[in-house]
C-alpha cells in the first residue's frame, strides 16, 4: 500500500491515522522491523514527514481465526455504486468477525455479495472503515477498492465526514445544545470497558435536544472524533447514559433495547469528489420512533 504523507507529522501517527484498524504499538513494530519505505528508504517511528513524501507500507496479515465464511445475510443498502457502498446495519449484526463471535457478521454477508471489498483494514474486516457496535443501529459506509478506503478513512479522521446519531437518554436534559468534550481511555477498573479520562484520546460529542418524550429525552449526537463507545460514554458521563446501555447505563435503564441510532451520514465521495448524503429511518423498537431524522440538521 502507497501513501502520500498529507500532513507534517510523526511517520507512527500518521499510520495510526491512515490505517485506523491497526493498533499503533503493531503499526510501530513494522517500522522498527524496517517493512515501512519513505521515499524508498527504511525510517524511524519518529521521523516527521514532510508533505508529499511516499510511505510504502506492506500489506498486514491477520490471525486467520476469523470465520470469513460468506453469509446469505440480507442487507438495508442505502447507497451503493462501484466504489463504496453505506449499508443501514441492524440491530444484533457485529460488523466484523472477532474471535468471540459465533454468528455470521456484516462482513460474512458482504462477503456473499458479488463485489470487491477493499484489503486495507485486514483480512478479517475487509471493506470496514469504520464500524457501529453490534446492538448500534444505522448508517456506515463501507469500501470496495484500497484507495477509496484510505481516502474514506481520512475524511472521517479529519473530521470533514459528518456522522449524526439520535439516542433516548435517561432523564431530562435540561440545555438545549451542549459540548461534551472529555478525553475517553481504556478503564482502569475494568479493561474491557471505556472511561472519561483527561490522559485519554481527545473526543468531541456535540449533542442537541430533540424532543421530551416519556422514556427521557430524544437527543442528536454529532460526532468530531470517533473513539470506542464515545457517545455512550459520553452521555453516561454527563449523568444521561442511553437507555438499554448494558454497559454504561445503571440497571433500571437496561430494560430496553439500545436506544442508538446512526441516522445520517454524509462525506465526499473519494472519486466523483461528489457529496453523498445518506439518512436511516429509526427501527421499530426506538422508542421515538415517531420523531422524525428531519431533526437532525446541522448542529
Amino acid at each position: 500500500m502507497k501513501f502520500t504523507a498529507d500532513a507534517h507529522e510523526r511517520l507512527d501517527k500518521a499510520l495510526a491515522r491512515w490505517l485506523p484498524a491497526h493498533s499503533r504499538a503493531r503499526l510501530v513494530k513494522l517500522i522498527d522491523a524496517g517493512e515501512v519505505l519513505v521515499n524508498e528508504k527504511t525510517a524511524k517511528p519518529s521521523l516527521m514527514l514532510e508533505v508529499g513524501w511516499s510511505v510504502e507500507v506492506p500489506v498486514i496479515s491477520e490471525a486467520a481465526e476469523h470465520d470469513l465464511t460468506p453469509a446469505d445475510i440480507p442487507l438495508e443498502i442505502a447507497y451503493e455504486d462501484e466504489y463504496l457502498l453505506v449499508v443501514n446495519k441492524p440491530r444484533g449484526l457485529a460488523v466484523h468477525p472477532a474471535a468471540t463471535l459465533k454468528e455470521p457478521s456484516m462482513v460474512n454477508a458482504l462477503l456473499a455479495r458479488n463485489h470487491e471489498l477493499s484489503g486495507t483494514g485486514g483480512s478479517y474486516r475487509p471493506g470496514i472503515v469504520h464500524r457501529l457496535d453490534k446492538d448500534t443501529t444505522g448508517l456506515l459506509v463501507v469500501a470496495k477498492t484500497d484507495s477509496v478506503h484510505v481516502a474514506l478513512a481520512r475524511q472521517i479522521a479529519g473530521k470533514t465526514a459528518e456522522r449524526r446519531y439520535m439516542a433516548v437518554v435517561a432523564g431530562r436534559v435540561e440545555r438545549e445544545k451542549f459540548t461534551i468534550e472529555a478525553g475517553i481511555g481504556r478503564s482502569k477498573r475494568n479493561r474491557l470497558l471505556m472511561a472519561v479520562d483527561h490522559n485519554g484520546k481527545p473526543a468531541i460529542t456535540h449533542v442537541k435536544v430533540l424532543a421530551r418524550v416519556d422514556a427521557g429525552t430524544l437527543v442528536g449526537c454529532r460526532l468530531e472524533t470517533g473513539r470506542t463507545h464515545q457517545i455512550r460514554v459520553h452521555l453516561s458521563a454527563v449523568a444521561h447514559p442511553v437507555l438499554g446501555d448494558r454497559l454504561y447505563a445503571p440497571k433500571e435503564f437496561q430494560k430496553t433495547p439500545l436506544q442508538l441510532h446512526s441516522a445520517y451520514l454524509s462525506f465526499v465521495h473519494p472519486v466523483t469528489e461528489k457529496q453523498i448524503t445518506c439518512t436511516a429511518d429509526t427501527p421499530p423498537d426506538f422508542l421515538a420512533s415517531a420523531i422524525g431524522k428531519e431533526q437532525l440538521d446541522p448542529f
